[in-house]
């Protein structure tokens, strides 16, 4: 057994610290960001900011727990774009609180919504507009039970429920008018599928938006957050799962890297050989995580037109608590021995399942060992795959018009978008998303059409001239 070094043991502040994560800080550990309200290092919350354990000043609260509270709060924000149906959430919500709120009521209940609605509903035979509809709020629900099924009784049913959803995706496609061209896109040895969304299907070239999703998100967020408004607006927009994500992931196993713009760039050179894509007007826009993918990938790729960084993100390892970051040393043995010895044996069954859920992404061994419902026991390969996303050091080569968004108490990377806007050298524009309108918290859950208001009116302007 690999044991931790004398020093590192007789050292009481990385005692202290190991000991309130696990014993006290686990919730904070497991959700893998800083707190509501806490700070990064360089910028302050704004004042009023909540607690770890409550929502924000003007959120509605639909169940207790904080986290599943801004799950619950994104299914509801969808169904401004009929990616969910208020009473269907709502009253699900209100059986998962009749249960008791667990990873467990939570997956069940998602899934089994998901399942009722991609059957044909009682009375008259549904047309095609109604069944397309269903399954994208099936979509929406199924992603809903995924991102907790981890956490739940069934583990290992991850791949299926991800196939389920992404089956209700595609229904959901096909019945499109028109639908969406797919096809896949080189990356490495494994292509990325890829949605490309029209208007129409008339001549000439427009405007094209591609979506980057998160670390977590599926493609029935991409419509919310972003399709629906293209279309509305005479723009195509492509969505498409990149490594670290949907079908790459769960299907694939084929974990997030650090260098976006080896994603993005064939990405590019699909769309510039279209006859419908006017290759002036290529942005790329990135949700969540992304906010920090898609400012990596306008670096390195000349023909991004105009990123939109939704929020802001300097660095996702600087979203974790102070106290998992210390952790990771330079020697993965004596990581690998703190971790194993001093964190796991003490977490709670609830933070060690979110835990295997965060590091998924970033470890295709940690996915297989969550799926077998065990712990992963290699924390270092994981976590400095996550730091290498840091994009620090490339800020300053993206040359073209930078969109930063921010958000009254973002919770995940509370002050990095204003971190990532200063050390932009392009031009670039900054808008916080406010409480006073109700688009608070991260990726602005209860107004993701505020969202795409503020985030497509600026493409409009900024790629007018072009």
């Amino acid at each position: 057994m690999t044991h931790v070094s004398a020093d590192r043991a007789r050292d009481p502040g990385r005692r202290a610290a190991l000991t309130a994560l696990a014993g006290g800080a686990g919730a904070v550990l497991a959700a893998g960001c800083t707190p509501m309200g806490a700070t990064s290092a360089a910028s302050p919350a704004p004042s009023g900011s909540p607690s770890a354990s409550g929502p924000a000043p003007g959120v509605m609260t639909l169940v207790k727990d904080p986290a599943y509270n801004f799950d619950a709060l994104l299914a509801l924000g969808a169904s401004g774009r009929r990616a969910a149906e208020a009473g269907e959430v709502l009253t699900a919500v209100q059986a998962i609180n009749g249960a008791g709120p667990s990873a467990q009521s939570w997956t069940s209940t998602f899934k089994e919504l998901g399942d009722r609605l991609m059957k044909a509903p009682q009375g008259p035979a549904p047309d095609r507009r109604t069944t397309r509809f269903r399954a994208l709020r099936a979509a929406q629900y199924y992603g809903q039970a995924l991102f907790s099924v981890l956490g739940s009784d069934d583990p290992g049913g991850e791949e299926r429920l991800y196939r389920a959803g992404r089956d209700a995706w595609d229904t959901f496609c096909s019945l499109g008018d028109p639908a969406p061209v797919r096809a896949r896109v080189a990356y490495g040895r494994t292509p990325m599928p890829v949605w490309f969304f029209r208007p129409d299907t008339s001549a000439g070239r427009r405007p094209t938006a591609i979506l980057t999703n998160g670390s977590d998100g599926q493609n029935v967020d991409m419509w919310t957050y972003g399709v629906a408004a293209a279309l509305e607006r005479g723009w195509n927009a492509l969505v498409y799962d990149g490594p670290g994500q949907g079908q790459l992931l769960f299907v694939d196993r084929v974990v997030f890297t650090p260098r976006w713009e080896t994603v993005v760039t064939p990405l590019v050179d699909w769309l510039v050989a279209r006859d419908d894509v006017d290759p002036g007007r290529i942005a790329l826009t990135g949700l969540s995580m992304a906010g920090g993918l898609a400012p990596r990938a306008a670096a390195f790729e000349p023909r991004i037109a105009a990123p939109a960084a939704m929020p802001g993100v300097l660095s996702p390892w600087l979203g974790f608590p102070a106290e998992i970051r210390r952790i990771l040393t330079p020697d993965p043995r004596e990581t690998n021995a703190l971790w194993n010895e001093e964190v796991v044996p003490a977490l709670s069954p609830e933070d060690a399942a979110t835990l295997r859920k965060r590091m998924e992404p970033f470890s295709a061994q940690a996915m297989l060992d969550a799926r077998a419902g065990r712990m992963f026991t290699d924390f270092s390969t994981p976590a400095r795959r996550v730091r290498a996303l840091d994009i620090s050091g490339v800020v300053g080569r993206i040359t073209a018009p930078t969109l930063v968004l921010d958000h009254d108490f973002e919770q995940f990377y509370p002050g990095q978008p204003r971190e990532l806007y200063d050390k932009l050298t392009a031009p670039k524009d900054y808008v916080r998303m406010t409480a006073a309108t109700g688009a608070q918290l991260h990726c602005s859950p209860m107004a993701p059409q505020q969202h795409c208001e503020v985030v497509f009116d600026w493409l409009r302007d900024t790629l007018k001239a072009r």
